[in-house]
């Protein structure tokens, strides 16, 4: 079954929900709802089988274009808490620094998502980018 594509106006009510409290001021349904909007839209804005992006216990979706994973684990997974997800997606916190916090766990040579953050308006990111910067967890 397709899911209905998250439209412009979700994402934007989506990001400013956590731009107006900040992460940490959303109760855990909002949370919710949030994170799994940003994920798919990231999903829908930078389609592909790629790379594995998965905020537990909220979503988890597929994207970056590039070679498909069918089996086991994806060769290129992203993981992070809601906090961290959210505090990327409004730009309070930067891709590398999510990294080296130990706050966002990347692995695989596509697993570099620092050109997708921030998320901050619902044009950002519209055109697909090659993520294939090296791993940065060393993995």
């Amino acid at each position: 079954m397709v899911k209905k594509p998250i439209t412009q106006a979700e994402f934007a009510a989506a990001v400013a929900a956590v731009a107006a409290v900040g992460s940490g001021g959303l109760d855990r349904n909002t949370t919710q709802s949030v994170v799994r909007t940003t994920l798919r839209w990231l999903a829908q804005i930078q389609p592909g089988h790629t790379v594995e992006i998965r905020v537990p216990p909220f979503a988890a979706v597929q994207a970056i274009d590039g070679p498909r994973h069918t089996r086991g684990t994806p060769p290129n997974v992203v993981e992070m808490d809601g906090g961290t997800w959210l505090d990327l997606v409004v730009g309070r916190l930067s891709w590398h620094e999510a990294v080296e916090q130990g706050r966002a766990h990347a692995s695989g040579l596509r697993a570099d998502l620092a050109g997708c953050f921030p998320m901050t308006s619902p044009t950002a990111m519209t055109s697909p980018t090659a993520m294939t910067s090296p791993p940065m967890d060393g993995a």
